[in-house]
């Protein structure tokens, strides 16, 4: 098999990895290196689904000795298999990045033997390129549930980050679609990657040259759809790994029916990608807007509303709190006021500190009104002409999409009359030929 051939079996079996974020982490090159690293992130180029991304996405191999049931390169399913050697790896990498083909690298892996065999040959392919072709671009190398410590820990020192996907929210599922993983195999790893990022930073204190470990952090992904786990138990689940591991992001990845099982959604199902969105911005609002998952759903309401943003079904269920006064309001109550976002909320409070601010000056300050106006009062006052009323409160929280899916557009046939202007046409005609007017 020539190395083509290769690149295509393993560029396409690792499509279903999330690697949509930028590098996170600055790595500056120096005299003999090639490459860098920038903190602002890199789009140069798109995967097949139409995602920009500026990494080469490969996986080492996938040939797999585990049986997960969502995945396309489970040991029991008929698929092409390939595998590069940490020489092909390394060298297909540069030549991509000397023809300006991609900017980095994201590498993952099936299992091939055991974790720690797999790792170390990820490990012997990130040390080419470290040592021996001194690239310094951006690295995101997937950590192996199972390896050993000492190994990922290597790993970690020769990557810009780490993660290890959960992949599924609950032990339950894990034990019907993924029998050999375990909770505590992914998170075993989690909590490395935590411990060593922390003594590095104490390391980099004491030592200003010490090497760095996974710099730009760890990150994870979760699988939305394949399992009856709810919004409320995933979102649970993502605060948790916020708070006890720190990391970076947590990703969602709808899925999408590759393989046939009896406990996975039929091939013809289409992914749930309104879902995915809207875990998407439901993570948005608890790394920076300050709310918590149980605010957002509970037990009783364990899944969020496809019609409303997270923040505005919150709002509308919440009026309660609301309105808020602009110019008194604390920052932190600007944040969950529909239509104002991080920016504009820091906006406002710069801005009101010179005067009292009214509806027109908020506009000004990127305030989105439509949204925003049902929720606020400036001097006291609502917008004048304001009626409230459930309707057009949800007509306005709604965007064009919602709002068509709901309200499909009527189509008629262009005229210069309306209906009331033809059916007088009769009348008129008789009139005017009576008169004489018409010959």
């Amino acid at each position: 098999m020539d190395m083509m051939e290769k690149l295509e079996i393993l560029t396409a079996s690792a499509k279903y990895d999330v690697a949509c974020t930028s590098s996170g982490s600055d790595r500056k090159n120096q005299a003999g290196g090639l490459g860098n690293a920038v903190s602002m992130g890199i789009c140069h180029s798109f995967a097949a689904d139409g995602r920009c991304i500026s990494l080469l996405k490969v996986l080492m191999t996938n040939g797999c000795i585990y049986d997960c049931a969502y995945c396309v390169n489970r040991k029991s399913n008929q698929t092409r298999r390939a595998a590069l050697s940490p020489e092909e790896l390394a060298d297909l990498t540069m030549q991509f990045y000397r023809r300006n083909y991609i900017e980095g690298l994201f590498l993952s892996s099936g299992i091939m033997r055991s974790p720690d065999y797999t790792t170390e040959q990820m490990i012997a392919a990130l040390e080419l390129l470290r040592n021996t072709y001194h690239f310094r671009g951006y690295i995101h190398v997937k950590a192996i549930p199972g390896a050993d410590d000492v190994l990922l820990s290597r790993l970690g020192l020769l990557a810009d980050r780490m993660s290890v996907n959960i992949e599924l929210p609950s032990q339950q599922s894990l034990g019907l679609l993924a029998p050999d993983k375990s909770k505590n195999s992914i998170l075993k790893p989690m909590s490395l990657i935590k411990e060593k990022i922390n003594e590095n930073r104490s390391d980099l204190v004491k030592y200003n040259h010490a090497p760095r470990f996974a710099p730009a952090g760890q990150s994870t992904q979760m699988i939305v759809g394949a399992t009856p786990d709810t919004d409320f138990r995933i979102l649970t689940l993502t605060e948790g790994l916020y708070r006890k591991y720190g990391l970076k992001r947590v990703f969602f990845s709808a899925y999408t029916p590759v393989v046939e099982h009896s406990l996975l959604p039929a091939l013809d199902t289409k992914p749930p990608l309104l879902r995915e969105h809207r875990l998407y911005q439901a993570d948005w609002l608890l790394r920076f807007y300050g709310f918590q998952a149980g605010e957002l759903l509970d037990e009783a309401a364990p899944n969020f509303n496809p019609l409303l943003d997270p923040k505005c079904s919150w709002a509308v269920n919440h009026r309660e709190q609301f309105p808020v006064e602009i110019n008194r309001a604390a920052y932190e109550q600007l944040l969950r006021v529909p239509g104002i976002g991080v920016r504009s909320a820091q906006r406002i409070v710069k801005a009101r500190r010179a005067g009292a601010l009214d509806f027109t000056a908020l506009k000004k300050l990127g305030v989105v009104l439509k949204r925003a106006q049902f929720f606020i009062t400036c001097k006291g006052r609502m917008l004048e002409g304001l009626k409230v009323s459930e309707h057009t409160l949800l007509r306005s929280l709604m965007s064009g999409q919602e709002l068509a899916a709901i309200e499909p557009p009527q189509y008629e046939q262009l005229t210069l009359f309306s209906d009331s202007d033809l059916a007088a046409l009769p009348a008129a005609g008789a009139a005017a030929h009576k008169g004489g007017d018409w010959p």
